[in-house]
């Protein structure tokens, strides 16, 4: 072959290839996100440069529609509903106490699940190899972890003798069995506060008195995960020491956390999202077990309250406040 034809070879190759190129280019993803709100938010921050990450750039090339449900946790399956209505591409569901209605009331849309729990017993998917159907995910220990943050909360205060806890009353998935099977075995008294909405848990904790409890005690519930923040500064005003489910909660004043990450958590999420809306189907993603957690602590919180905190505690900490 001459130079020349070569030359005409490879402008016609490109020409050829640019309609090509152009066909291939996606216009942005749309994804609508479901969760409670508070600490939620930080699964969605992991999720955005997860995606990043990936290539997928929120705003850009992936647009989210996030529903923050702050702690209405039956408003669930009508944000699904009408997330799909809108046609998005994929929908993730963060909590499983949204995923169950979330699944319940779509028909065809994918579904990309943050559960803190089994996946299988909840009955979200077929088996963690094979998921079946359109939803798929990551898991991660929240209700398994129970007995050993009550252990951890007796070690740092072994005079504590009554533990307050409040969740959600109608949340099918809320850890209050752990908890009391805990507090049993430990010998210590679970005062347990159902609530049925953010405004009764809300006003329920500013109604603790000081001879109601000797800590407030994290039991896995969505609504209670929602109102973070708030459980925090309440119990600190009443010198109410607080074991919270994330080690990330002693950098917002909690004297202890021990959990997951959850920015670790939506971080991992994003590849499955990525892999669907590139074509995979959800029937094909094995569900992934989160298994990295750790302990905070923070040790201004517990000057203030007038606690030491053990060495052996702190030695076990992968987060020291200071």
């Amino acid at each position: 072959m001459s130079k020349k034809l070569f030359l005409s070879f490879l402008v016609a190759l490109a020409l050829a290839a640019g309609p090509t190129v152009q066909a291939q280019t996606h216009k942005p993803y749309r994804v609508g996100v479901i969760h409670e709100g508070g600490e939620y938010n930080a699964i969605v921050d992991g999720l955005k440069d997860g995606l990043r990450e990936l290539g997928l750039e929120p705003g850009k090339d992936v647009l989210l529609e996030i529903r923050d449900l702050q702690g209405n946790r039956a408003a669930a399956a009508e944000a699904a509903r009408s997330l799909e209505q809108a046609r998005m591409d994929l929908l993730c569901s963060l909590g499983t106490s949204i995923t169950v209605p979330a699944k319940a009331a779509t028909a065809k849309i994918p579904i990309v699940f943050v559960a803190g729990g089994d996946a299988v017993a909840a009955g979200l998917v077929d088996s963690m190899a094979r998921p079946g159907g359109r939803i798929t995910g990551a898991q991660y220990p929240s209700i398994d972890l129970t007995g050993k943050r009550l252990e951890i909360l007796k070690e740092i205060l072994p005079k504590a003798h009554k533990v307050v806890t409040f969740y959600d009353s109608g949340n099918p998935v809320a850890g209050i069995k752990a908890a009391r099977e805990a507090a049993r075995r430990l010998n210590i008294e679970l005062v347990e506060r159902p609530v049925a909405s953010v405004e009764e848990l809300r006003e329920g904790l500013k109604a603790l008195g000081p001879k109601d409890a000797d800590a407030y005690f994290y039991t896995p519930d969505a609504m209670a995960v929602s109102q973070t923040q708030f459980i925090i500064d309440t119990a600190n005003s009443k010198k109410l020491p607080t074991m919270l489910g994330q080690p990330g909660m002693a950098t917002q004043g909690a004297l202890a956390g021990y959990g997951v990450d959850f920015y670790d958590v939506g971080h991992l999420s994003a590849k499955y999202v990525q892999r669907i809306l590139t074509g995979t189907s959800p029937q094909n993603l094995p569900i992934e077990s989160f298994s990295r957690y750790g302990l905070g602590i923070n040790l201004k919180t517990a000057r203030e309250l007038g606690i030491t905190i053990p060495q052996s505690v702190l030695f076990r900490a992968d987060k020291v406040i200071e």
